[in-house]
């Protein structure tokens, strides 16, 4: 089966009423997380003052038959572009199945201007459509591709700072984003300190802990307020440092020897993974399978880290289908990720999830048994991405 046509489309779904009112704002709105440029005053209070306003891009691949497929990336207009006037004109007329060949084709034509990075995503969003639509001529669910599902179900931990809501919902494992970072000095690693004590004293000792760090920290940092947290029995500690600099994620290794790292939801390609892993850098990898390059780099991603006895565990996995689908179908994986985006009070059923999505119950995931990704979008919501 040829492919016959590569779109990019806004995904232009009608507004959903929250029915349930709220308790309080949820943390995200308003609150102040650490981030790589914390060192700029004008900036600093929250991550929308500098990042891109640029939203979802849904790509659909279609095959001679009319079936199709669909993936889904980040970044907008410029990773719209790399789609619509670089890769598909050169897929046009390839196997539909040969997802592997054409994940290479990819990676290789974006060479001129960077594989990694805004191209990535561009691959992740086409690679993703390509399994959709392979599951749905299949038709078999995209983890029964990968060899079935690995557990009945998955755990799932909440991301996110409301953590009192999350044990609310049966969460039992809880990530932090962390507020304060080196352009806080003193002040700022006492006040990350007890940020982290009042959420172990809210969730007790018989759940887990973690901290994001978002690529706010210089190594020095990240061993301080490593030392200082450890009461707190953290189980990991993720994206301390800017992803480019290797030899700093090789020296905090060497540092910490005694604490869990976590990272890569900013690595694109497998490279850095495999760099990862021969140099055992880290402990638990997390690309984004929708940034990374899609399913066929995570592919990679796994087979390194058990190679070298990491884990994996995807970012944002259980926020997505791809990454539910993907987790579901690979033993290396324990965990899911799953980030609250509903305030405090508003059940995860109303707040915005795609059609077909499964969600966490009592912090358990099932999965989606539906052909591909088990997406239920319809066509119409689906309009052109750079229509006039």
């Amino acid at each position: 089966m040829k492919i016959k046509r590569i779109e990019v489309f806004r995904l232009e779904q009608p507004a959903k009423p929250v029915k349930t009112p709220q308790r309080r704002p949820g943390w995200a709105e308003e609150a102040e997380v650490a981030n790589p440029m914390s060192k700029f005053a004008h900036v600093k209070r929250h991550r929308n003052l500098w990042t891109p306003p640029w939203g979802d891009v849904w790509c659909k691949v279609t095959a001679e038959d009319g079936s199709f497929g669909l993936g889904q990336t980040g970044y907008g207009r410029p990773v719209a572009a790399v789609i619509e006037d670089h890769l598909a004109p050169r897929l046009i007329g390839e196997d539909c199945f040969a997802t592997d060949r054409l994940s290479d084709m990819m990676f290789r034509l974006t060479k001129p201007y960077g594989s990694v990075g805004l191209a990535t995503y561009a691959i992740s969003a086409v690679d993703l459509a390509l399994w959709d639509l392979k599951g749905k001529l299949l038709g078999q669910p995209v983890y029964k591709l990968l060899g079935g599902a690995s557990r009945d179900k998955i755990f799932c931990y909440a991301t996110g700072n409301d953590v009192d809501w999350y044990k609310e919902l049966g969460f039992r494992a809880f990530k932090l984003a962390c507020p304060y970072g080196p352009a806080d000095g003193l002040d700022g690693l006492e006040k990350n300190a007890e940020f982290v004590a009042q959420a172990r004293a809210i969730i007790g000792d018989q759940s887990e802990l973690m901290l994001d760090c978002w690529m706010a920290f210089d190594v020095e940092y990240t061993v301080r307020l490593a030392e200082k947290l450890r009461p707190y029995k953290l189980k990991w500690i993720e994206e301390c440092l800017i992803p480019e600099d290797l030899d700093a994620h090789l020296e905090l290794r060497q540092r910490l020897p005694w604490q869990t790292l976590a990272t890569g939801e900013h690595w694109y390609s497998s490279l850095p993974f495999q760099w990862a892993a021969s140099h055992h850098a880290v402990d638990i990898m997390q690309p984004d399978i929708n940034w990374c390059g899609g399913l066929s780099v995570a592919q990679k991603v796994v087979a390194a880290a058990e190679a070298s006895g990491a884990s994996v565990i995807l970012h944002a996995g259980g926020h997505t289908a791809f990454g539910q689908h993907f987790s579901f179908g690979q033993s290396a994986i324990p965990w899911c990720e799953f980030f609250v985006g509903s305030a405090p009070g508003v059940p995860l059923e109303e707040g915005r999830v795609a059609p077909g999505q499964k969600l966490p119950s009592d912090g358990w995931l099932s999965p989606n048994d539906a052909p591909g990704f088990g997406l239920e979008i319809p066509e119409a919501q689906l309009v052109p991405f750079f229509a006039a």
